[in-house]
């Protein structure tokens, strides 16, 4: 029984020695009093009072150091340093040599080999070797400087998290966040929450993301944009290279182009700030906004390069375009901005209204002033065919060129091995002939796709036959290709692969 009640004595005794710790030890002070009244059960330490405790030295004015409790408070000039690493200031700080923990307050500011910190009120726990904030602190380190409403530094990794009204300053920008982690060592900078960085050159937003302050490189998502001058970019995810002024995006990319009154949008892109431009790939489109109407183009690449005075659009492979009264393939375009001149090249064809377009090569002026349609040219094996209800109105020519009026195809010119089928209707729109004549060069008004009067140029030959004249193998001219099913007729159509 005696040896049961030794060994439980035994344990209380080790668990007793165990929860206390090592005792706080006092190496110098220049006095030493009691007061029991004003601090019972504790010593009065003043002048020059010089402590230690586990791996930490403490310096003050004055100390009340409660020797059973093993706890201690400081007061005036309080200096903690935690071995070569840690050197605290503050007017005053408890500690409990217990729990290794410490309560500092007063003109706070801590040093590392990595920053300081400054605060009014920080808390430290060197079992866990974590400092933490509630009242607002400010940390700086060799590029910045980190201010936020509350926070914890976790010493061992050199890790701050900063919450609630974060705001990170750099020399090239200025980051806010709801919540950061920060590795002072790295300068690698994890973003929770809205997030923004703002420079002279572009603002960002995310609500998750990542920034590395001393390379410039960043990675950003959930709802993740870069607004520059007059752009702006959004997507899913995006990767940010500020030294290169490089951008890249993934899903769900739209560029906006306020300049130009564009939009760029695709599941994959890249973007070259210092040169301005950008090409997307990826259900790529390009959306202009003309004349209260909208352009949509698309192709398997669209690149846009050079100023915004100046912008050129190139778009490649696999190319359609819709626009509410024009519509058109080709296997590419070039279109400058800045001049109003649209290229298009490899099989084009141009649908406007109920006319369809066809040559070797296409080209569209838009009036950039008023924003819309100026003229059309047709280089080599130009070929124009209108739907009537009795067969195809067709103008046939080497190169035919062409003037718009509101939109509306109203004068063309063809010149060289002219040839034209006309389906003359008289005012009750009866049918009354088919006029088949050939020239070298022929002027035609139109009015809604249909030729509404004709002016032939040097030794026209041909006639106007009644319709029971023409035979129906004579009715269509050589090259004739009615392409009606592969018009795009929605924004939508344009992403429809032809076989």
């Amino acid at each position: 029984m005696r040896s049961v009640l030794f060994v439980f004595i035994l344990a209380c005794t080790c668990f007793s020695i165990q929860g206390q710790g090592k005792r706080i030890q006092i190496l110098h002070s220049d006095n030493s009093t009691i007061d029991e009244v004003a601090y019972p059960g504790a010593t009065v330490l003043i002048g020059n009072v010089f402590i230690r405790h586990e791996g930490i030295t403490l310096k003050c004015k004055k100390a009340i150091h409660y020797k059973n409790e093993n706890y201690i408070k400081a007061f005036g000039n309080v200096v903690l340093n935690q071995g070569d690493s840690i050197r605290q200031t503050s007017q005053y700080t408890e500690y409990n040599g217990n729990t290794k923990k410490a309560l500092s307050w007063g003109r706070v500011m801590l040093k590392d080999p990595q920053m300081t910190l400054r605060t009014d009120t920080l808390q430290f726990d060197r079992e866990k070797q974590l400092l933490y904030y509630r009242y607002s602190a400010t940390i700086q380190d060799s590029i910045n400087t980190l201010t936020s409403d509350t926070g914890n530094y976790y010493l061992s990794l050199n890790k701050f998290q900063a919450i609630s009204d974060v705001v990170l300053t750099n020399p090239d920008y200025v980051l806010n966040s709801n919540h950061l982690d920060y590795y002072t060592d790295s300068g690698k900078a994890f973003l929770y929450g809205e997030s923004t960085i703002r420079s002279d050159e572009n603002l960002i937003f995310c609500k998750k993301g990542f920034y590395d302050t001393k390379t410039d490189v960043s990675y950003f998502t959930r709802d993740a944009r870069i607004e520059f001058d007059n752009k702006e970019i959004k997507a899913d995810s995006l990767y940010y290279n500020r030294n290169l002024g490089f951008a890249s995006a993934n899903e769900n990319i739209v560029i906006i182009d306020t300049l130009n009154n564009s939009v760029l949008k695709g599941n994959y892109a890249e973007f070259f700030e210092k040169v301005d431009s950008a090409f997307v790939v990826g259900r790529a489109v390009a959306i202009t906004n003309t004349h209260k109407d909208s352009l949509f183009i698309h192709g398997d690449t669209i690149l846009a390069t050079g100023v915004p005075e100046e912008r050129i659009i190139r778009c490649y492979h696999h190319v359609k375009f819709f626009k509410s009264d024009l519509s058109g393939k080709c296997d590419s375009i070039h279109s400058n901005q800045g001049t109003g001149l649209t290229q298009m090249f490899v099989k084009p064809i141009l649908w406007s209204d109920g006319s369809q377009i066809t040559g070797d090569t296409i080209q569209l002026l838009n009036d950039t002033e008023e924003d819309r349609l100026d003229s059309l040219k047709v280089l080599y094996n130009a070929f124009i065919i209108n739907k009537d209800s009795m067969g195809y109105n067709q103008i046939k020519g080497r190169n035919l060129f062409g003037k718009f009026e509101d939109n509306d195809l109203r004068f063309v010119n063809v010149v060289g091995n002219g040839e034209i089928i006309h389906y003359v209707r008289d005012e009750a729109q009866e049918l009354i002939g088919i006029e088949k004549t050939s020239c070298s060069e022929i002027h035609f008004l139109l009015r809604e796709s249909k030729i509404e009067q004709a002016r032939f140029i040097n030794q026209p030959d041909g006639q106007t036959y009644p319709p029971s004249k023409l035979p129906k193998n004579a009715r269509k001219l050589r090259g004739f290709n009615w392409r009606e099913n592969e018009r795009p007729l929605s924004k939508e159509d344009i992403f429809i692969k032809d076989d």
